[in-house]
């Protein structure tokens, strides 16, 4: 049968995450209806059932900014932009729009983020979850702020990984293996995705400062689970200041990057100055006995040739030792 709705139900203190045929209708129950690449008769089916408008996947993506966030009709409509592929170097951001009303919540989606998996597992146990909509966008939100952090952590270990590699390297392994421009590359990789997650959590943010300023929660939880939106504000603006860290730390590698690349290619010019310098006073003095003058003793000298080569070995010798005792080389 072809699963067109995920819907979860409560049973007892937890809740039980449901799939929906084309032809079932939505149950009374349902507190979540997750709407997963919907069509267009399972968004009217929804539609029917909340008495709410189901926003399309060109209506998600076209949101002007004042429109991320509106309610109508006594629902509570929020987009945000969620971190979707983190299993892959660069993850991506996807839109998913939460619809809150008192009777339900429903988000629409159009990728598969790894925060809802997450939530599903949670929401499986006994007091997972609070039992009413708002405990579940609340349960959705944390899942994501993990999630989120989650990525964060890994792209910090990698990049320690990628600042041993700069500054405990041997630098003529380096200049071999070209490390310089994969760890650029990866910096920039690195970048992208704090970027995303910051992204995500400023989006994350205001759905909270909308919830907390403007919808009052009608049920008590149970087994003590007493959810505050501004204890998950304070959760995003933590992982938005470790981005910000992750961040600033990722533009001093680069620059420690760029500076040794820099120090690299100084050497390289030293080489060919000083391969410049060393063979200058034997060219002068090739050049001083390549002068067709008639009158140049030397020339008619039984030892002049040795004579003219020992100048310039010596010449070139000099120059040498100067810089060895100066330790430019």
């Amino acid at each position: 049968m072809l699963l067109i709705h995920g819907i979860c139900l409560t049973r007892g203190d937890r809740l039980v995450h449901q799939t929906l045929g084309p032809d079932e209708p939505i149950p009374a129950g349902a507190i979540w209806i997750d709407l997963h690449n919907p069509t267009s008769p399972e968004d009217a089916k929804v539609e029917q059932h909340l008495g709410i408008s189901i926003p399309t996947r060109e209506e998600m993506h076209d949101l002007e900014p004042s429109e991320i966030i509106y309610a109508e009709s006594g629902a509570h409509y929020m987009t945000m932009r969620v971190i979707c592929q983190s299993e892959t170097n660069v993850p991506r951001l996807a839109d998913v729009t939460f619809i809150l009303t008192e009777q339900a919540l429903v988000t629409v989606r159009y990728d598969q983020p790894g925060a809802f998996n997450i939530f599903l597992n949670r929401v499986g146990k006994p007091g997972g979850c609070s039992l009413e909509p708002a405990g579940v966008i609340e349960g959705l939100i944390d899942a994501i702020t993990d999630r989120a952090a989650e990525v964060l952590r890994g792209v910090g270990d990698r990049i320690d990984m990628r600042s041993r590699q700069i500054f405990d390297g041997n630098s003529a392994n380096v200049e071999q293996g070209r490390a310089y421009q994969a760890v650029v590359r990866r910096i920039g990789q690195y970048e992208h995705i704090i970027s995303n997650v910051r992204e995500s959590m400023v989006s994350v943010e205001r759905v909270l400062l909308y919830l907390s300023a403007n919808f009052k929660r009608t049920k008590k939880a149970v087994s003590g689970f007493t959810p505050e939106w501004r204890s998950a504000i304070r959760d995003v603006q933590a992982i938005e200041e470790h981005a910000t860290f992750l961040s600033n730390k990722l533009q001093f590698m680069l620059n420690a990057t760029l500076g040794l690349v820099s120090i690299e290619q100084n050497k390289i010019i030293k080489l060919f100055s000083v391969v410049a310098v060393v063979f200058m006073p034997p060219t002068l003095v090739a050049s001083i006995y390549g002068m067709n003058f008639e009158k140049m003793p030397e020339l008619k000298w039984d030892f002049g040739y040795p004579m003219s080569l020992g100048i310039m070995v010596v010449a070139a010798i000099l120059p040498y030792l100067f810089f060895r005792w100066k330790k430019w080389l």
